[in-house]
């Protein structure tokens, strides 16, 4: 049977946590309740919205949770750009990675409303 683990989308959001996490540990420490903290628990909400959306038991209740996922994608990339307009050191590879995943939700999306 399979799980969210087994969709890409979700491996490559795994990844994208754990190189949000990295980021921000160069962030000033005064900012671990603002900006910090902002910017990981958007990147764990994509993973964790895949996760539970796919547990759930129709494709339009997944559907809703990846809708959630992709703004929370978005929410993350606008916290990134945010951090890198106030002088924090963000690489450009993470943005990439952002809009891939992004892509990879919406058409996510697309398929399950085929279904619907």
């Amino acid at each position: 049977m399979k799980t969210h683990k087994d969709l890409d989308v979700w491996k490559l959001s795994m990844e994208l946590v754990k190189e949000a996490y990295l980021v921000t540990g160069s962030f000033p420490k005064e900012e671990i309740y603002g900006i910090t903290s902002q910017i990981r628990r958007s990147a764990v909400s994509i993973p964790s919205n895949i996760a539970e959306g796919a547990a759930r038991n129709s494709n339009k209740e997944f559907t809703q949770f990846l809708y959630i996922a992709l703004g929370s994608c978005s929410e993350l990339e606008t916290q990134l750009m945010i951090s890198r307009e106030i002088g924090f050191v963000v690489k450009e590879e993470i943005f990439s990675k952002i809009n891939r995943i992004g892509q990879m939700i919406t058409g996510l999306i697309k398929r399950q409303k085929t279904r619907l």
